[in-house]
């Protein structure tokens, strides 16, 4: 029987909302709309229903906001609440002219991860949240939120720090919610994995009731630094190496964080429209998917294909969803998983992170 895939990382725009994402520019890779018009073109390869012919199909995704242009002050809110706006009508399958998707595709939005002002504290995150709930319209549409995401790679040394961060976080655990954690080892530097431990046990400690302990979903394999010279010896002697390998595995101590496998496309070399050698790639993905399988286990990593993004350093919008699928099937071949991990790399992880069905 075909396993279900929940793509746990895809980001999604309208050409009419183009202005007002953060690192928008006309010139930009990525600056024109990709929707699911888009997406399912990406996806093509793959079947979105069950189909004995292929052994995975596409069950459907998470929506993670997009670094809409925003602050924490109250009156810079709009363009992140007109993206769950923009999400609640694929979700109810009413689409405005123009916006690439159509009815049919509201069954593809399993969950929202909007953007949420985390640093500003409890009482202006309820009243956040509260928007985004009239926003969505519907009490189904509004389940389908499970989360947040306030990326904290292009933020300043203290920022996860600051008590007014950690107290957010209390408050979204509490609520039920979860976290998707973006910091970035190789451009930011690993100082921001640093300050991601330190912020998880400050949230964690006094805790005592484990349903309000907040799930913490950590993107990208924390964007490793994918481009130092490659050897088995090499990279796992490297300084880097050795300090992301420890700081990853203390956040794996967390019983309620998830790893996302993805977005190594941004880390890598980029690829060119020639098909890769993906045995290669592999390879050289080994060592460190090898500490997020031993330190996290099958059962919470995350498949997750950071589309649009990973057609930058993947090749384009026409290759890269498939390699990326590929080097993950390839990936799980090498750890010689059995078919129920599998399982939970492709979904179920994703399901469970996440709170959403199959």
């Amino acid at each position: 029987m075909p396993i279900p895939i929940i793509d746990s990382h895809i980001h999604l725009f309208p050409e009419s909302h183009l202005p007002t994402l953060a690192w928008y520019s006309p010139d930009s890779p990525l600056g024109s709309q990709h929707s699911i018009d888009e997406y399912c073109l990406a996806t093509a390869s793959t079947p979105t229903s069950p189909n004995p012919s292929q052994s995975t199909y596409l069950r459907g995704f998470i929506f993670l906001e997009t670094d809409r242009i925003s602050s924490i002050s109250e009156q810079n809110w709009n363009h992140a609440l007109d993206e769950v706006s923009f999400l609640t009508r694929i979700a109810l399958g009413e689409p405005i002219p123009g916006e690439g998707h159509c009815h049919e595709n509201r069954l593809l939005c399993l969950g929202i991860i909007p953007w949420a002002p985390v640093p500003a504290g409890p009482e202006a995150l309820k009243r956040y949240m509260d928007l985004v709930k009239g926003r969505t319209k519907t009490a189904d549409v509004w389940r389908k939120v499970r989360g947040v995401r306030y990326l904290a790679q292009d933020k300043p040394s203290g920022t996860l720090l600051q008590q007014e961060f950690i107290n957010g976080l209390k408050w979204l655990g509490k609520q039920g919610l979860t976290f998707d954690l973006g910091v970035d080892a190789r451009q930011g530097g690993l100082w921001q994995l640093r300050e991601a431990v330190e912020m998880m046990e400050r949230v964690y400690e006094g805790v005592e009731n484990e349903n309000e302990k907040i799930t913490f979903i950590i993107n990208h394999l924390c964007k490793p630094n994918l481009r130092l010279p490659f050897s088995p010896d090499s990279i796992t002697t490297h300084p880097d190496f050795l300090e992301w390998k420890s700081l990853v595995s203390v956040m794996a101590r967390f019983p309620k964080t998830y790893m996302k496998l993805s977005g190594a496309f941004s880390e890598f070399p980029p690829l060119s429209s020639v098909e890769p050698d993906i045995p290669s790639l592999v390879e050289s993905l080994g060592p460190w998917t090898d500490v997020i399988f031993d330190t996290f286990g099958p059962e919470r990593v995350l498949f997750g294909s950071d589309w649009p993004v990973c057609n930058m350093g993947g090749g384009g919008n026409e290759v890269s969803w498939r390699r990326w699928r590929t080097v993950v099937e390839k990936v799980l071949d090498r750890r010689r998983l059995t078919e129920d991990q599998r399982k939970a790399v492709w979904g179920q992880a994703a399901a469970s992170a996440y709170g959403v069905e199959l």
